[in-house]
């Protein structure tokens, strides 16, 4: 597995003369293994690994994301985009997390993120649910589409290509936010489902701390990709591979199923392309 990624990467970044690569590192388990895999493929000096925390960073994921870099010996850089962010106005949609511990922040968030909708990542994947959701929607995504002008403009500057550190879980499932994290020149585990990929973690030698980290997009405290799920990426990644090849679902959880179902219906409807009428040009 490790080799035909590597291989894919060297040979995208020469087919497409990029001189090397971006890659937005958060300290999650993703961006660790895509980190690793562009080092491998080609070599520290063609690497670059940037770091954009914001207000709801953890410290801890500011942390792991700089420790790897160094470990990898990669070039990188740690831009906050908290001021762009305040510029903009982002956090007047709500309140400051300023001088109230992280576990309070997290408590409060988790019970306002429910409070707003029966099931926030559905209507998240409908655009759909009450005002004040739809202003967690957008307070939220502005985030990760910063980032990705941030990230091309490093990548331009040096000639390099921006690379997604998307997974096949994430992309079935809409765990992505259009024009944002999927906005990339090459996604090189995106065939991969979560779970290979933290096999891919284990093969890399990645830190065991990244490993063993909830994923979580970082970006609301306290709330993880399983809680978003509700179901762990083992149970989640389980049924998906079933449905992909067309496998029996009589031994898994109903409940769970029909969940796996409707968020790959709805998360289709996400992916579609932007509507034009040729017809009224």
């Amino acid at each position: 597995m490790k080799e035909s990624l590597i291989s894919f990467i060297k040979e995208k970044i020469e087919e497409y003369n990029y001189r090397g690569a971006v890659v937005g590192v958060s300290g999650g388990i993703d961006s660790a293994v895509v980190l690793s895999l562009c080092v491998q493929a080609l070599g520290k000096d063609r690497v670059f690994g940037l770091i954009l925390p914001e207000r709801d960073s953890s410290k801890d994921s500011v942390k792991d994301a700089v420790e790897l870099c160094k470990s990898l010996k990669v070039e990188y850089k740690i831009k906050p985009i908290t001021p762009i962010l305040r510029k903009i106005g982002v956090y007047r949609l709500f309140p400051p997390k300023l001088f109230f511990p992280e576990s309070v922040v997290k408590r409060y968030v988790l019970n306002k993120w429910n409070s707003l909708s029966k099931d926030p990542f559905l209507d998240d994947l409908r655009n759909s649910g009450p005002d004040e959701f739809l202003k967690g929607l957008a307070y939220y995504r502005i985030k990760h589409r910063i980032r990705m002008c941030l990230l091309y403009f490093e990548a331009e500057k040096r000639g390099y290509a921006v690379v997604g550190t998307t997974n096949r879980t994430e992309y079935l499932t809409g765990l992505y936010v259009k024009w944002g994290d999927e906005a990339v020149d090459i996604e090189p585990i995106m065939h991969l489902y979560k779970t290979q990929v933290f096999e891919l973690a284990r093969e890399l030698n990645i830190p065991e701390k990244i490993q063993k980290k909830p994923p979580s997009p970082d970006l609301i405290p306290g709330v993880t990709d399983e809680m978003a799920f509700g179901m762990s990426y083992m149970e989640l990644d389980r049924i998906l591979m079933k449905i992909d090849r067309g496998e029996s679902l009589e031994d898994e959880d109903p409940e769970k199923v029909e969940r796996v179902k409707k968020i790959l219906e709805l998360a289709e409807k996400h992916r579609r392309g932007i509507p034009i009428s040729f017809d009224r040009i």
